[in-house]
């Protein structure tokens, strides 16, 4: 039985969601599937899948965090893509900045996108309560450093809890799932330096 994903409503076919949709779109037919066959490979439903692709809806980071999964990218490699062209200095008003609006998680691209490289900066903020759990990770075995530089960040990982404050940085490798959890009043605002295998 598939799980349907909640997603936020999003602009139709305007701005980002259409180019990530468009995307979505072309990866799938890059790689021969159906809606069918990409609904079983990702535990998503054919509609969910369809809408995210015609850019009907705004997709979740656990949507994306499946695909990723699929088509062997992290989640910044998949933005990137989406990306007009490549630079070697990004400037922050030009940051990529994506909002799952159904789980209060806000990622900010910092680097600036390469398909070719192992390494990438997030910022990712997670309002007060906020809570996100990955089934999986988009590749096995990345690489992780989560430094918090404001509020408390509650990251479970290999059935590992570990409660970080201001300053904390924590060092994993993912290789299944994850939750990441504003444990404390205030906004948890954090940097992720992630490194594909």
């Amino acid at each position: 039985m598939k799980r349907e994903e909640v997603i936020a409503p999003g602009s139709v076919g305007t701005g980002l969601d259409a180019r990530l949709g468009s995307r979505l779109a072309e990866l799938r037919a890059e790689h021969g599937f159906s809606l069918g066959e990409l609904a079983e490979r990702s535990g998503l439903s054919k509609s969910t899948l369809s809408r995210a692709e015609r850019a009907e809806t705004s997709p979740t980071a656990a949507l994306l965090n499946r695909l990723c999964n699929v088509y062997g990218r992290t989640m910044s490699q998949l933005l990137s893509e989406v990306e007009a062209e490549p630079a070697t200095v990004l400037r922050a008003a030009e940051q990529q900045v994506w909002e799952d609006r159904a789980s209060g998680f806000v990622r900010r691209s910092v680097s600036p996108p390469h398909g070719g490289l192992r390494g990438e900066l997030v910022e990712g903020r997670l309002a007060a309560g906020a809570d996100i759990s990955y089934d999986r990770p988009p590749v096995p075995g990345l690489e992780q450093h989560l430094w918090v530089l404001d509020g408390t960040l509650a990251v479970t990982a290999e059935g590992t809890a570990h409660l970080l404050d201001v300053g904390d940085c924590l060092r994993l490798r993912v290789w299944g799932p994850t939750r990441f959890r504003c444990a404390g009043p205030q906004e948890a605002r954090y940097v992720l330096a992630v490194v594909r295998p």
